[in-house]
């Protein structure tokens, strides 16, 4: 079948009872001066939280998000960048927290991260990834994995849909629904099957003038109902 935008609006609106039930269901980005508000250390405590939700239940880690942000000092990237060992093993020892020695240890990483890139960019790590085109969100999904610790494979699109910036996700519906379509074969792997994936997002939002992550829903739905 040809993934067109009218079929799958179509197809999600058939799951609802009206335009309005189905428009608030789906997701919402934020807006470039959004994102670009937000401190650097929200950016730095998202990939925390990101890292951390990874294999786990989320709602366990949020449920300890709270006391991550008290025993981080609120993740300022400047104090975190200088944990040293001492502080992990401190760190390790209070239980309020989830006591992952090796996901703990990607604080100060990722801490650098941010630093460097505001060094390179000359401003904010949420000016960076603001002014980051959505046209090639998989192109930030390879420089996170890439230089950030632990934000590969669907890590690094989680953080951003944490922190509010538009991107799809490679859910297993999202991915049927690719599949069907004829746009990839399986579950993206390569750079080739993530550019037809993104090309594929590309087209629908031109065609329909959408968010990405709205798309990402939409074609989720049209495989799973939302009830």
């Amino acid at each position: 079948m040809k993934l067109t935008y009218q079929w799958l609006h179509d197809t999600v609106r058939a799951r609802f009872e009206s335009d309005e039930a189905m428009e608030a269901f789906l997701p919402h980005a934020l807006a470039t001066d959004e994102l670009k508000s937000k401190s650097d250390d929200r950016y730095l405590s998202a990939m925390t939280q990101r890292v951390f939700q990874a294999g786990m239940q989320h709602s366990v880690v949020d449920a300890k998000w709270p006391a991550f942000e008290e025993a981080f000092s609120g993740f300022t990237p400047e104090a975190m960048a200088v944990l040293g060992e001492a502080d992990i093993e401190r760190h390790m020892r209070n239980e309020q927290i989830i006591r992952d020695r090796a996901k703990l240890q990607t604080i100060p990483k990722n801490a650098r991260f941010i630093l460097d890139v505001r060094q390179e960019q000359g401003g904010s790590f949420g000016a960076f990834i603001a002014d980051w085109p959505v046209a090639d969100i998989i192109g930030l999904w390879r420089l996170l994995a890439k230089r950030g610790a632990r934000l590969g494979g669907r890590s690094a699109a989680g953080f951003l849909r944490l922190v509010g910036k538009d991107t799809f996700l490679l859910t297993s519906d999202v991915v049927a629904r690719l599949v069907a379509a004829g746009i990839i074969a399986r579950e993206p792997a390569s750079q080739r099957d993530l550019q037809a994936a993104q090309d594929a997002f590309n087209a629908l939002r031109q065609d329909s003038g959408r968010q990405l992550c709205q798309l990402s829903a939409m074609l989720a739905l049209s495989i799973h109902p939302a009830f």
